[in-house]
């Protein structure tokens, strides 16, 4: 159990692994929200636990399970983003087989709170049934309106698109190891929201009105045993613009222990000129590469990424995108000069830069396709759509329409 305080709420709660669970009486979806795996960003769990005394207290009818989980149990406890290393970069499918075959004690605070993590997602899973949805709770360093991340597949674009707030694509090219990249790699629906700044009040009212809204669009709970055009009011009036889905096309990584310092005064989905100054890192000024948007500018002391730029998506090219998938058209892929298959799964392309170097990163987007660099020389594109499970919601209203 931990005891957690929230400054602009001022008042403390106690919370464990599962911060609460309620089966319904009738079969339905399963949910699970995930909160505070950054222990810096509290606001999620704060949410999550008014959600479910609310769900109780008001006897609020129930279709299928809903679950609310704590993240890093440790860190939360200090106020912390993690003690030795970022819970939500340790999820690649590598990391997750090498602590499964390891009998030995994990390495660090972080890495027991991801195995007794994975424990608790493994045992749903095994006692529950789907369609599953994965909801994981953010806030961030800098002032922002409410937003989504997503993997890049258009079963996670056509439920997102549900809601009143920008959705991101993309990010999953610029992290290692988000706790979601993997569950998306499970074929589940599984994005982030976030829901403001870490200290502010709004947060926790933005992660609750998210929360409900996302418990309608799945089905969980009927519109009219919540107050539904409230919950779609708080996010829609922090949108001061039409919601639109953006792509993440650069990014300022940095190392650990780094010595980078963001300008003061920038906001997300602030407008940026190319050349703009932004920041200082390692004693020189930092200028912007593009012109754009700029996206979680950091302003903490932990963290690796030192800001993102963003563009909006036209949406001729995200209704060509969503054809050429339906259609299957990345099977031709190969036939280009320096593209071939990586495994007989068909899920990941390897590319020769120097002989597909006219091939740009955005012709791959289109058709699914997320990279890693292997060397300066090749590239692995990774398919977003081949592990979705389709099947699973097929039934559902959202995915009908």
């Amino acid at each position: 159990m931990v005891q957690l305080y929230s400054k602009p709420l001022d008042r403390s709660i106690e919370v464990q692994r599962v911060i609460g669970k309620v089966k319904g009486s009738l079969p339905g979806p399963t949910i699970v929200f995930l909160g505070g795996i950054h222990g810096n960003e509290p606001a999620g769990v704060f949410a999550l636990h008014q959600l479910m005394d609310e769900l109780k207290s008001k006897q609020i009818s129930v279709r299928g399970s809903i679950y609310a989980i704590a993240g890093n149990l440790g860190a939360l406890r200090n106020g912390k983003r993690f003690e030795k290393e970022d819970l939500n970069r340790l999820w690649s499918f590598d990391q997750v087989k090498q602590f499964l075959n390891s009998n030995g004690t994990p390495l660090n605070m972080d890495r027991e709170e991801q195995v007794d993590l994975y424990r608790c997602f493994e045992t749903i899973l095994e006692s529950e049934t789907g369609p599953y949805y994965f909801f994981d709770l953010h806030t961030t360093s800098s002032e922002t309106l409410p937003f989504i991340t997503v993997n890049d597949n258009l079963l996670n674009r056509k439920f997102t698109s549900q809601y009143p707030v920008p959705i991101i694509l993309g990010i999953e090219e610029y992290l290692e190891g988000p706790i979601l990249s993997y569950v998306n790699e499970l074929g589940y629906v599984a994005f982030g929201f976030e829901g403001g700044q870490h200290d502010n009040k709004a947060s926790v009212e933005n992660h609750l009105a998210f929360s409900y809204l996302s418990l309608v669009f799945t089905q969980s709970v009927s519109r009219e045993d919540i107050d539904y055009h409230h919950y779609l009011q708080v996010l829609a009036k922090n949108t001061p613009f039409s919601p639109s889905f953006y792509e993440i096309f650069d990014h300022f990584g940095l190392p650990r222990g780094h010595d980078f310092t963001m300008n003061p005064g920038y906001v997300n989905f602030q407008k940026i000129r190319k050349g703009q100054e932004l920041a200082n890192y390692q004693g020189e000024k930092v200028h912007a590469p593009q012109s754009g948007h700029i996206f979680m500018p950091l302003y903490q002391s932990q963290g690796t990424d030192g800001f993102f730029i963003i563009r909006t998506i036209p949406k001729v090219f995200l209704r060509l995108s969503a054809f050429l998938r339906k259609m299957g058209f990345d099977r031709y892929l190969t036939l280009l000069p320096g593209v071939r298959w990586k495994s007989e799964r068909k899920d990941s392309l390897i590319v020769n830069l120097k002989l597909a170097r006219f091939f740009t990163k955005d012709f791959f987007h289109l058709l699914g396709y997320r990279s890693k660099k292997v060397d300066r020389n090749h590239l692995i594109m990774k398919n977003r759509e081949v592990a979705s499970r389709r099947g699973d919601y097929e039934n559902s209203e959202w995915y009908k329409k």
